[in-house]
This record gives C-alpha cells, structure tokens and sequence, in this order.
C-alpha cells in the first residue's frame, strides 16, 4: 500500500501541491492513504479525487479574506519585505465578543465547504482510497485522526478546518464536547498514521527545509514574538515526527521518500500572496520533478 503525507506549512502548502501533481500526473503514484495535517489536509480531499486543476485554482487565489473573518494583524510592505503587525482594533474586537483566540477563520471553513461539494465528497467517501485528516484535542490532550470513511459532510468539512486553525490566530473549534485546533500541534508530519494504517510506502512532503538556514532576526513586536516561539515548538515536533516515522518504518520495513522545501519559501505562512503561492506550485513541481529525474522510466520512443 502506498500514502502520500503532506504536512502542515500554511500558504507553503502550494508548494506541496505542486510536488503531489507531479508525484500523481507525471510519476503516477497510485495512493491507497492520503494523510494531511493543516495545510496538508486541505489538499488531500481534492488530491484523492484527481482533481488537480481545481485545487491548484483554489491555491492560486486564496487571500487573507479567504481565511479569515477577523484578521489579527496587518501586513506592510516596508523596503520590499513583508512586515507583520497586531491589529489591535480587530484582537480587542474579537475580546469583547467573549473569543478565545485573537482572530477567527470562519471564512476558511465557508471556503472549504464551497470548495468541497456533497457530490464530490460522496465520489471520494466511496472510492478506494482512505483521506485522514490530523486534528488536536486540546481538551483529552491527545491526536485524532479522521478518516473520511467514518464521516457525514458537514463533520468532513469541520475536521479539515479544525486541522488548519492555528491558534490563537485562527478560530478555536468546540465538536463533540472538546476543544479542538490545529493538527500540527501534536502531528505536524503524520508519518507513523500512515504506517499504522498499513502502507509499505510513504510519500513525506515536508513544507520545511530539511537544514536550516536561517537565524530568525530579533521581534519587533508581541506578534512576532509569539509566532517566532510557535514555529520554533513546531519545528521541534515536526522533528519528532519524523524521527518516530522512520523508526516505525524500519520496524515494520517501510519505505520512507521525503520531498522538503530546497529553500526558504517565507518566514510567515499565515500570509497568503496569490503571485508567490502561484510560483510556489510551480516550484513544487520542478522541484519533484527533478528530484525523481534519475527514477523515471525511460519513454522509448524518445530514446536515441
């Protein structure tokens, strides 16, 4: 059985969707597993289906109203870089009315149902392939994974915007009596679900370069810190994950490809920029492309 895991990563997902196109077109992998934590998980569903001129089309024009319907912080262009801020008049807004988190993403989840028809979640709920997606039970303090198999629409839909909330800058979602967030919380590279689920083979598409090379430059403010100490937890469990994964693998004798980002695509993926999103698919694909240059098949009738 083969999966093909994409992990968490925000608007660096595009990249990921560029890999998985060229990973499903042009090398035709053949998944049984689609296992998806935030970013990743809104990928997987339309990935399953083949559909992959219609997820890149949603990629390539997401903007921050897509997400979000309380934004926290502004972005400003200063000498060419991106400079992120706290909105103070939308985080007190979202105080006074009794909100948890400093904004709320109830766009995302209208996107993600408008994106995801019944129909087609019908096609996927009965095709072959498995869609999981990872999400965070803050209250029992444990990983949940949702397999499309055990769903109605409606859940479906709220467990893929549940796994892309990033708290507490997107929304806090209570179902079934827990509060639940961000699946990249506690499984940012769900490479061991995808094993326990049964594949010999695994497709790891990492939205993080795999040495960095980088220092992060001091905060300028409240905002910055904050999401510098979040990506630094991140990045640790993104880590673990994947030294769990390939622990597992080589236990159970799975086959682990990785597929990381080659370079530094942005310092903050909670900013969603249609022209970089789009070249980033781009990249993704080139990227695959590349890298499986010297395993591909021979075609041949272009042979000398």
């Amino acid at each position: 059985m083969r999966a093909l895991v994409i992990s968490g990563g925000g608007s660096k997902g595009a990249f990921a969707g560029g890999v998985a196109q060229f990973l499903i077109e042009e090398a035709k992998h053949d998944y049984d597993i689609f296992v998806g934590t935030s970013t990743g998980s809104l990928l997987i569903s339309h990935l399953a289906l083949g559909k992959l001129d219609k997820i890149k089309e949603i990629y390539s024009n997401v903007t921050q109203k897509t997400i979000f319907n309380n934004c926290p912080f502004v972005v400003k262009k200063k000498y060419g870089v991106d400079e992120i801020s706290i909105d103070h008049w939308n985080v007190l807004k979202n105080f006074f009315r009794g909100k948890k988190t400093f904004g709320e993403s109830e766009n995302l989840r209208q996107h993600i149902q408008d994106s995801l028809t019944f129909n087609e979640f019908q096609e996927l709920k009965a095709a072959r392939p498995d869609v999981v997606i990872t999400v965070s039970n803050l209250s029992l303090n444990q990983v949940e994974y949702k397999s499309i198999k055990d769903c109605t629409y409606e859940d479906f839909c709220d467990w893929i915007w549940v796994s892309a909330n990033y708290i507490p800058f997107m929304s806090l979602v209570r179902k079934e009596g827990c509060e639940y967030a961000d699946g990249g919380l506690g499984s940012i590279v769900p490479i061991e679900e995808a094993i326990r689920r049964g594949a010999t083979e695994v497709d790891v598409i990492v939205l993080h370069t795999e040495v960095n090379y980088m220092n992060r430059v001091p905060s300028r403010n409240p905002f910055e810190l904050l999401t510098s100490m979040l990506s630094f937890i991140l990045d640790r469990i993104e880590h673990q994950n994947i030294r769990i994964g390939k622990l597992v693998a080589n236990q159970k004798n799975a086959i682990i490809n990785l597929y990381y980002t080659p370079t530094i695509l942005t310092v903050n993926s909670l900013v969603f920029n249609k022209k970089k999103m789009t070249l980033w698919w781009k990249k993704g694909y080139l990227y695959a492309k590349n890298k499986n240059a010297e395993s591909m098949p021979i075609d041949p009738g272009v042979q000398e």
